[in-house]
């Protein structure tokens, strides 16, 4: 699979035969997100309060009522005004925000662990910002610059009051003078009656009306996002992704030989064929006894899921057809008659059963005797009846070292890799009777005659 693209049948193989596993690590992923929601994210709840601005207010206006609406000095009161025990205006800054809509409303939200604290803290809140920006609008945060504002509107006042007496006591007569002389007067008293009204328009708590909150804040009927329940699922997602994810990995990164020709170069031997076992339940199952090896069985992970399915291949007389031939090949290869070890790496049952299938075609002779290997550390026989080693396998199963490790054992027990045979598992059909040899026409390993030294 290393060099294979990662395909839809490669995920619908792992959740067929990994569900188990899969299944267990949802359930303790789901665990984790439960405990994230106690100890780190516990139940928190957002209400949200609206206050309308009327009149005209342009952007740059309402983003500035939204840093007053969430700023210290709307907090802080808000925190006196509520009381609670140890929660202090720093505190609840982390858990209100601001945020302007459409129509000139600006939302207030407060965020506390129950439905009746949030909708407390969203109402105080608004309640405190509309406030302090009144008394913002109204001037009654500066007072000097309130009285300022006032004695110069007096001021204004008594200069127009001064103008019209002059303009009475002026000559009432036509003469150019006189005229001039009201005309400047009127001119002067026109400038100041524009600048009062410039400096009105200028107050907002002129051209503006009061801010208002409309109305209490919702209580919250469900909590605030990441909710218990979305933690405790996306911590089951989260495990069960990164265990395919996991799979996927190891697979890609995994060493085992896979292609008949990669097997053969490992061994330094020569491929004489493939052939077919019938494919059983347990084929790839590990024979471990002990706790350990019943807690495997039971998550399913004692059996190899990268193998492929089985293919549909023919009946039983097709697949002795193929280890005939294997047969055949091995006598040719022989430059004399001799007996050989049919060696199998230690836990390969599916190459097991394909040995033990090619000594019974070789019933007529029996020249093949079985032993399995540990490949951990492989030890062949010494040389005696035997000379010579028949090495059956199965593909996928086996790295490079490995295979190159049950080499050298052979080689220092003083037996040749004459041949490869390599197994897989199909999916049976019907016997078929008719048209096909019998069993007594089985091919088997023929003598060439008599030699000294190791029988044939």
């Amino acid at each position: 699979m290393s060099d294979d693209t990662i395909r839809l049948v490669t995920i619908g193989r792992i959740l067929r035969r990994r569900w188990r596993l899969l299944a267990v690590l949802a359930v303790v992923g789901a665990l984790v997100g439960y405990g994230t929601s106690v100890l780190l994210f516990p139940p928190r709840y957002t209400a949200a309060a609206s206050v309308l601005l009327p009149g005209q207010w342009e952007e740059r206006e309402l983003l500035t009522q939204v840093d007053i609406a969430t700023s210290s000095a709307v907090v802080d009161r808000a925190a006196a005004t509520l009381g609670w025990k140890g929660v202090s205006g720093a505190e609840l800054r982390d858990q209100v925000s601001a945020k302007a809509d459409d129509g000139n409303i600006i939302k207030i939200s407060g965020t506390a662990d129950t439905p009746e604290r949030a909708q407390r803290l969203s109402d105080q809140v608004a309640q405190q910002f509309v406030t302090f920006a009144a008394r913002i609008a109204g001037g009654s945060a500066d007072p000097a610059t309130a009285t300022g504002t006032e004695a110069l509107r007096k001021k204004v006042a008594e200069t127009n009051r001064r103008i019209t007496d002059l303009a009475n006591a002026a000559d009432p007569g036509q003469t150019v003078e006189s005229v001039q002389a009201r005309t400047e007067l009127e001119g002067l008293r026109t400038a100041l009656q524009d600048a009062i009204k410039k400096l009105d328009e200028a107050d907002p708590a002129t051209n503006k009306a009061s801010m208002v909150v409309m109305g209490p804040a919702p209580r919250p009927t469900g909590a605030a996002a990441p909710t218990r329940m979305q933690l405790i699922v996306g911590g089951a997602l989260l495990f069960f992704l990164l265990a395919v994810i996991g799979h996927l990995a190891a697979a890609r990164v995994s060493r085992r030989l896979r292609t008949e020709p990669q097997i053969a170069a490992a061994l330094g031997s020569t491929l004489l064929g493939a052939v077919d076992v019938p494919g059983e339940r347990r084929a790839h199952r590990s024979k471990s006894h002990g706790s350990r090896a019943r807690m495997r069985r039971l998550l399913g992970v004692d059996a190899r899921w990268d193998i492929p399915s089985p293919q549909r291949s023919g009946d039983e007389a097709d697949r002795r057809i193929r280890y005939r031939r294997v047969c055949t090949r091995l006598r040719d290869r022989l430059p004399a008659p001799r007996r050989l070890l049919v060696v199998v790496p230690e836990g390969d049952e599916v190459a097991r059963r394909a040995a033990g299938q090619l000594v019974a075609e070789a019933k007529s002779d029996p020249l093949l005797r079985t032993v399995e290997v540990s490949v951990d550390r492989p030890i062949v026989p010494d040389r005696d009846t035997e000379s010579g080693a028949l090495v059956v396998l199965s593909a996928g199963s086996w790295t490079a070292e490995e295979l190159a490790g049950i080499a050298e054992a052979c080689a220092d027990g003083g037996h040749e890799v004459v041949g490869i045979v390599v197994a897989g598992t199909v999916r049976t059909r019907p016997t078929r009777t008719a048209g096909r040899p019998s069993d007594e026409a089985t091919l088997a390993l023929a003598v060439h005659g008599h030699a000294t030294g190791d029988s044939a």
